[in-house]
Formats: C-alpha cells, structure tokens, sequence
C-alpha cells in the first residue's frame, strides 16, 4: 500500500501518560518503530511537542476516549495537523494490546490513510458547546428537584399537582410556601389561587387537606430553596450564552421558525453543528454525523437492525424534543409526517424520523442564508398523491361493510 502520510505520529492518551509513536530509518536505512513516553503536565507536553517536531512530524492521530484528548490537542494543534479518530474504527489485533503497539497500530493505519478525522469545532464553538450542555444539566437537576417536591407534597397527602397544571406556577407557589409557613386552614391557602386556578376552588380545598409534618415542611424549604438557585444558575447560563450567539442571532431567529424548534434549541444547534453546514458536503453527511440516520448492516442478502448508531446525545436529544413539539402542532407539515409514521411505526420512532427532517432543514437554512423556513402543511401527504389517497379511503370504508360511489365535490 502507498504511504499517504509517511510523517505521521500516533497518540496513546491516558490520563497520566502520552505514549507516542514515531517511524525512523535505522543505519541499514529500514524504518522502525520509535515510542516514548511523556507525561501529561503542561511542562511535559510541550516535551511533546518539542520532540515530534524534531521528528519532522507533520500529522498527529490520538483516539477520541473520554476527555483526556483534550488537554493534548490543545497545546499540539498550533504545531501540527491533529487528527482525532473515532475509537470504534481501531479495532485491536487480539492478544496485543498495550499502550505501546496501541500507539504503533495508530501510527501504521494513520501512514496509509486509513483513518478518518473526527469534527473538531473552533474554540469559539467549543466555549458555547460546554455552556449549553452544562444549562441542559441543570435543566435535568431541576426537573428531578420538582420532582421530589411532588414525591414529598403527595407524602404528606397534599394533591396540588392533581388539580395545578404547573407547580412552579406562582398560585402552587404560594400555597407551598403556606404549607412551609404552617397553615393548616385549606380554604384560606386555596384563596391563594389565581386566574383561571380560581374555577377549581373546590377542588384545591380538598387537595389541600392533608398530613404535614414538620418534617415534610422542613424538606420542602429546602427544595424550594434548591430550585431558586437553580433557577438563579439557568438564568447566568442564559445571559451569557445569548452573548456569545448575538453574531449569529439572525440564523437563530431563521431556526426559530421551524415548527417545533424554540429558542433554546436553536441555540444548541448552533453549538453543536456550528454557524455554517462546510464540513458536511450533504444533508445525509450532517445526519450521519449526528446519528440521525438509519443503520445499514445487511449481510447475505438480508437486512438486519436499522437501529441508529448512539452518538451525539446532546443534539439528538434537542431535535427529539423539538420533533415531540412540532407533533402537537396544527396543520404542519412536520404533525403531518409524525401522525402518519406513528400508525406504523409508533411513536418514537416517529419522533426520530421527524427529528431527522428538522435536521435537514436546519442544513437547508445555513446552507442557504437568504432562505426562510416555509411549512408545506398538513394536507402535503393528502395533495402529493392523491389517487393513491382515495384508494385508501374506499378501501378502508369496504372493509367497514360499505359500498362506496366516489363523486367530484
């Protein structure tokens, strides 16, 4: 095979050791492997860096494992070209695996161009990457905070989230915060309702009249003291990730738009894809990227599982949401696709195909800047093959035991 990139290095990257591969040519002029261990200080780095370049190397290749890499890359991307390689497609040789030959085998697939480099985003990109992710786990904390003030209200036999859609709205707020200050009387606390909470009076009395202990108070002030700083931390998170997104703030408003995306999802896909769509040739490139796309494993003939492949948590999760939410819409194009697949399919399932649409609009948009997003409608499936629409029908209302005669309306 031809060498494609004979001044290459491969990385072995734990967390205390580099293990670094290197060909020279010996005396005889046959080229050998040369490894050597660094440290992974900052000090003891830069050795690195020093000795690769003394090398005359020109491409480095370390596996994405963990977040171990990201010390390394940081300081050795300057310098060099710096590969980092999905862990799967390095497949050991059995029964040889040390950090030695690990950093050998990444050196001889890297020379014959047999790895592919993985997406690294800009510093920029990297900066509001970890803000938004660190905002989505707060979000999650909250979530399971409000959780457990629900857990402990029904351990008390308090049934305000039977009868308040919301208890973190302000009337199931200022109930708690009664409940907390040791009132007993249910009426008085209900009173407290306000808006259209007032209608269910009756109803809040009853849910109301329950066994609270000092104990149960004493654990609900402590929640409700959790979510506010919560609420406090998501709040700083949120200004400050709206000033790093304010350069881009037009794609944001042009991905609000889509049916199903808010704000808050533009603004991870921006994060995670980045403001322009350059690294991926084609909107099915961007899906299989995201892990958005049907598996493909067939084999003698056969089609086996088209589960997707598990990668990029973060931006699936969002675009599931977000196709969750374009489901309860009204006569849109993407409630249209869920609808349909979901009587197939199921619901999941569906979410994921419509998660996978919304992703190919959003390349669609920052392929194209002067686009805006235009929803095809409900009836997009009905008007595109309509024959086929009125065989259905006909079909379904003869199994019912009718005899149909179709007429223009």
């Amino acid at each position: 095979m031809e060498l494609m990139y004979p001044t290459s290095s491969g990385l072995d990257v734990h967390k205390q050791f580099v293990v670094a591969c290197v060909y020279v040519r010996n005396e005889q002029g046959k080229e050998e492997a040369v490894r050597k261990r660094f440290g992974t200080m900052t000090e003891e780095l830069l050795s690195l860096v020093d000795w690769l370049k003394v090398q005359g190397i020109s491409h480095v290749v370390m596996e994405s494992t963990g977040v171990y890499w990201k010390p390394v890359y940081n300081l050795l991307h300057p310098h060099f070209d710096v590969w980092v390689v999905n862990a799967q497609h390095l497949a050991q040789v059995p029964g040889r695996k040390t950090d030695d030959t690990d950093a050998m085998w990444l050196t001889k697939l890297m020379r014959y161009g047999l790895l592919a480099p993985s997406f690294i985003p800009d510093e920029g990109q990297r900066d509001l990457r970890e803000l938004t992710r660190y905002r989505t786990r707060l979000q999650q904390e909250k979530s399971r905070a409000v959780n457990r003030l629900q857990k402990n209200l029904e351990d008390a036999n308090i049934k305000l989230a039977s009868v308040a859609t919301d208890i973190q709205g302000v009337s199931a707020r200022a109930m708690i915060e009664a409940l907390i200050a040791g009132n007993t009387d249910s009426q008085a606390m209900a009173e407290l309702a306000k808006g259209s909470l007032r209608n269910k009076l009756p109803a809040l009395t009853q849910a109301l009249t329950g066994q609270v202990r000092d104990n149960h108070r004493f654990l609900l002030e402590e929640l409700l003291t959790h979510i506010d700083h919560l609420n406090g931390r998501i709040a700083r998170l949120d200004e400050r990730i709206t000033q790093l997104v304010a350069p881009h703030q037009s794609l944001i408003e042009r991905l609000d738009e889509i049916t199903g995306v808010g704000e808050q999802t533009a603004e991870i896909i921006l994060a995670e894809v980045g403001p322009t769509v350059e690294n991926w040739p084609t909107p099915a490139h961007l899906a299989s990227w995201a892990c958005l796309c049907p598996g493909n494993h067939e084999s003698g003939g056969k089609r086996h599982s088209g589960q997707r492949r598990k990668g990029q948590t973060w931006l699936v999760a969002a675009l599931v949401e977000a196709a969750w939410a374009a489901s309860r819409s009204s006569k849109t194009y993407l409630a249209a696709q869920f609808h349909r697949l979901r009587a197939r399919r199921g619901g999941k399932r569906a979410a994921v195909a419509v998660a996978h649409s919304i992703l190919i609009i959003v390349y669609k948009l920052m392929a194209n800047p002067a686009d805006r997003f235009r929803d095809l409608g409900g009836d997009y499936f009905l008007s595109k093959n309509k024959e086929q629409e009125e065989r259905r029908a006909v079909k379904t209302l003869q199994t019912l035991g009718f005899q149909v005669t179709l007429s223009a309306a």
